[in-house]
């Protein structure tokens, strides 16, 4: 490896490039579709696709850990979101844009998946396992500002753009050019600033034939578990709320008062959900690391199925008043992310318990496959209902949708001292 390649000048860059596109293909592109009119159930269905890649990308990790070198990979796929964000700006003047738009959208989301197992494999060649302890907290503090840039500013900026320019579809093609600008700009430099470590190298055909065997044999292993019905109902079911109100979420604050929703600017978005909405997202979470590792995962389980469920109630509360103060309905989202945040903590902490065992890396890696799973599914349909239902019943539908969480939460058996420090 190259050692005059310190951690810091490609960890930050490298972690805020895998959360970028990641953010525009499952946040932004149902922002975009909102403010060019497609409905809501076209919007929860389709998007909801672009889950897919994650849910499948274990079963291709092998091919990429194989095939040339994961720092090609990384360099490569980011060049390539780049164009496909280019693309994107290039379709919104068409009469048929979101056809060929949500196609690009869906090769992006296999370009993030593929950079995510590239990424991720790349970490661990490129740092000693005392550096790769240091820089895991770097790392994800920097996907985190990819969440505030993709969610809050480049949001922000498009709103800004729809008021000078007085067009949704220029505005929002300036955003995705600038973006996109971003992506190639940093495929360019990580060309260049990333080390090129000896261990990171292109295996033979058979040794592909033998990690696909491995593979195979990882796969079979993880569904002979102890638990793992009851883990796979978790998994697909816990966030079973969540995947249904994330697709409706900005829709209901973009539609207009008549519509049901509360009629905020592309702009107030970006600041409400991207920005505030974001921070509490981050201080739950925070929280949540901090108060299992004093007591345990099996402590805290409770306290954080309930904080992850009871919150989804302030949306009730959005729908039913409206209220006009921005005041009221930034602490309201900020309470149900904070919320979110500190209970997640649970399900993620539950996925890395369950893959303990003989392959845990390979086992998380299913399990999150499962996590996507979970997500998309549910997102699919959840346009279709709340088209049905309107805003405030679709709310409460998603109320009713937290007695699963509770119920596949009283299924599991957890150690009690798993998770505390």
């Amino acid at each position: 490896m190259q050692q005059n390649k310190s951690g810091w000048s490609w960890i930050p860059t490298l972690y805020f490039a895998e959360g970028l596109p990641y953010f525009a293909v499952t946040v932004i592109s149902v922002i975009l579709y909102k403010r060019m009119g497609v409905s809501n159930t076209h919007i929860a269905l389709y998007t909801s696709w672009l889950y897919l890649p994650w849910v499948i990308k274990p079963f291709w990790s092998p091919i990429v850990e194989m095939l040339k070198t994961r720092r090609l990979w990384i360099v490569g796929t980011q060049l390539v979101m780049g164009a496909m964000l280019a693309a994107v700006a290039f379709t919104l003047p068409l009469n048929d844009f979101f056809r060929w738009s949500l196609a690009i959208f869906w090769l992006m989301a296999f370009s993030s998946a593929t950079h995510d197992i590239a990424a991720d494999g790349f970490y661990m060649l490129g740092l000693t396992g005392e550096q790769q302890s240091f820089f895991s907290g770097i790392r994800s503090i920097f996907y985190r500002i990819a969440t505030i840039f993709g969610q809050g500013v480049l949001i922000i900026v498009a709103g800004l753009l729809e008021k000078k320019t007085g067009s949704i579809v220029t505005a929002w093609s300036i955003t995705f050019a600038a973006t996109a600008a971003i992506m190639l700009l940093l495929g360019g430099y990580h060309a260049k600033a990333l080390p090129t470590p000896a261990n990171d190298v292109s295996r033979s055909i058979s040794g592909l034939k033998e990690a696909i065997a491995d593979f195979k044999e990882i796969f079979v292993s993880y569904f002979k578990k102890t638990g793992i019905v009851t883990a796979v109902l978790f998994m697909l079911l816990f966030r079973l709320p969540e995947a249904q109100l994330v697709k409706l979420l900005n829709p209901f604050l973009l539609d207009s008062r008549e519509a049901g929703g509360l009629g905020l600017s592309t702009e107030q978005i970006g600041i409400t959900y991207g920005t505030i909405g974001v921070i509490g997202l981050i201080i739950g979470g925070i929280a949540g690391g901090i108060a299992i590792s004093k007591k345990g995962l099996k402590y805290w389980l409770w306290p954080m199925v309930v904080t992850i469920s009871l919150p989804d109630l302030v949306y009730v509360y959005l729908s039913m008043a409206q209220p006009s103060s921005q005041a009221i309905i930034d602490l309201c989202i900020f309470i149900e992310q904070m919320g979110y945040g500190f209970g997640f903590t649970a399900y993620m902490l539950y996925l890395i318990y369950f893959a303990q065992g003989k392959y845990p890396t390979a086992h998380y890696a299913i399990s999150t496959a499962f996590m996507a799973l979970g997500m998309m599914l549910p997102g699919m349909i959840s346009g279709y209902i709340q088209q049905i239902l309107g805003y405030e019943l679709f709310f409460w539908w998603v109320m009713v949708c937290c007695l699963a969480t509770f119920a596949v939460s009283a299924m599991l058996k957890i150690d009690a001292d798993f998770g505390k420090k």
